[in-house]
């Protein structure tokens, strides 16, 4: 079996011999670099499996050579060495596409986490067959390119802040980042913040002595602990206090804990997430929220669209969740009318994804064994909805006609979307291929179809 191959580019020395030795005696090949130039041209030459850059070098910037290396065919993971505490350099190059960075004086340590964790991404785990298209439903272009930044995440280590409204699946974005990555392999450990009682916050995260406070009858491991070599997914970040803000800013940038009642700090080994449905520029705006942390989680930002911007998606989530609900194989599942999945595509879904989960759970307990109909949905009457309805007026033609409008401006839209390919249109919505010919037909669109 070869040896990974790693190149160094560093223009002092001692550190490029440091840093091969270390690597060396991990049983990895090296390949060093004084420069940019130099860099560029053995990364031409060469087949590597990790670069690891200084980022002042003789003749530019580290972060030239991070670009660099994500315009090559098969970009490998690079991470960049910094001077100890310019944390906005390692922010900017992670921002880039760099793989993670370790700061001057290197601690050998972290650097072996970093190399192992970055090796991962290379040979046999590059290929780990991507399956995110049938967990994160949905055709629509918006999430394909969600899709599509997830596989890029995972092969990172930065700090990624999910925004989103409720509902609309932040955490099932975090999990699956959490999946395709080097890291897939240890513990995805979420923590709601928003459920923690703030005198409970500090032990909770980062553990405790035994009789460092009241009812401390043991020692105690933390989340971050339980996180260790694996994904920390902070959900409803915005509520933590600011007294908790501060250390965690230090457990992220020193990448160390320090235990409730203990003297010594621990390496911690983690990749945050963080999420949450409040507008966190606002809040550090007015001060509730720490600026520095917020840059520092917020290094790369993915935000979740609420459904009602992907109307188009909501057939193939319909049919998924009814599966999910009921167990039962395509012919014998539940399904809407026509009318029924026309008014879900009208309705506002200010609870996005799990409140479509919730009002369809609601129904297969009242429908009456055929079709699940409009009043089986018992779809709320919000202020949204009633707007949304007023469109429709009874002198202007039935609710079956103003209905089948909506279900005509789905499907082309659903039609355009797949440049009128019928059956990918038919997958997108939900529907079998005869099913659409039967819709097309009905409401006399088949001339229109292409």
């Amino acid at each position: 079996m070869n040896k990974p191959l790693t190149l160094i580019v560093d223009d002092e020395p001692d550190i490029r011999e440091l840093l091969e030795i270390t690597l060396n005696r991990m049983n990895i090949q090296t390949c060093c670099a004084e420069n940019i130039v130099g860099a560029k041209a053995l990364l031409q030459q060469k087949s590597f499996d990790l670069c690891l850059t200084d980022m002042k070098l003789p003749d530019g910037n580290g972060l030239e050579l991070v670009d660099f290396i994500q315009t090559l065919p098969v970009p490998l993971p690079v991470a960049v060495i910094t001077a100890h505490g310019n944390m906005e350099s390692a922010i900017l190059a992670m921002k880039k596409g760099a793989f993670d960075f370790v700061s001057k004086p290197v601690d050998l340590s972290t650097l072996r986490l970093l190399v192992n964790n970055a090796l991962k991404l290379s040979g046999a785990s590059s290929a780990k067959e991507r399956r995110t298209r049938h967990t994160l439903l949905g055709e629509s272009l918006i999430m394909q390119e969600i899709r599509a930044k997830i596989d890029k995440l995972a092969r990172s280590q930065a700090p990624v802040y999910i925004s989103g409204e409720s509902g609309s699946g932040k955490e099932l974005v975090a999990k699956l980042i959490h999946q395709q990555s080097s890291r897939s392999d240890h513990a995805f450990v979420a923590i709601n913040c928003g459920a923690i009682p703030h005198e409970l916050m500090e032990s909770e995260f980062f553990g405790h002595k035994k009789g460092s406070f009241t009812g401390a009858i043991s020692d105690k491991k933390g989340l971050f602990q339980a996180a260790e070599g694996g994904t920390l997914f902070l959900d409803e970040v915005a509520d933590l206090p600011l007294s908790l803000q501060v250390k965690l800013l230090r457990a992220i940038q020193e990448k160390r804990i320090r235990p409730v009642g203990d003297q010594q700090e621990i390496p911690i080994d983690i990749r945050l997430l963080s999420a949450t449905h409040r507008n966190l520029t606002d809040m550090v705006r007015d001060g509730s929220f720490r600026q520095d942390l917020y840059y520092r989680i917020n290094v790369i930002d993915l935000h979740v669209p609420p459904l009602r911007e992907r109307p188009g998606d909501i057939p193939a989530l319909v049919d998924h969740i009814l599966a999910k609900l009921t167990g039962a194989n395509k012919p014998d599942r539940p399904s809407l009318s026509a009318s029924a999945l026309a008014a879900l595509l009208r309705y506002h879904f200010p609870g996005n994804v799990r409140e479509l989960e919730n009002i369809l759970e609601r129904a297969l307990a009242l429908y009456d064994g055929n079709h699940i109909e409009i009043d089986d949905l018992n779809l709320p009457i919000d202020a949204h909805h009633v707007a949304k309805s007023q469109d429709f007026d009874p002198e202007l033609g039935s609710l079956e006609d103003h209905l089948g409008k909506i279900e005509r401006k789905a499907i082309t839209i659903a039609l355009e979307e797949n440049q009128w390919d019928k059956t990918a249109a038919a997958k997108q919505l939900g529907l079998s291929s005869r099913s659409l010919r039967y819709r097309l037909r009905k409401l006399d669109m088949e001339d229109l179809s292409g």
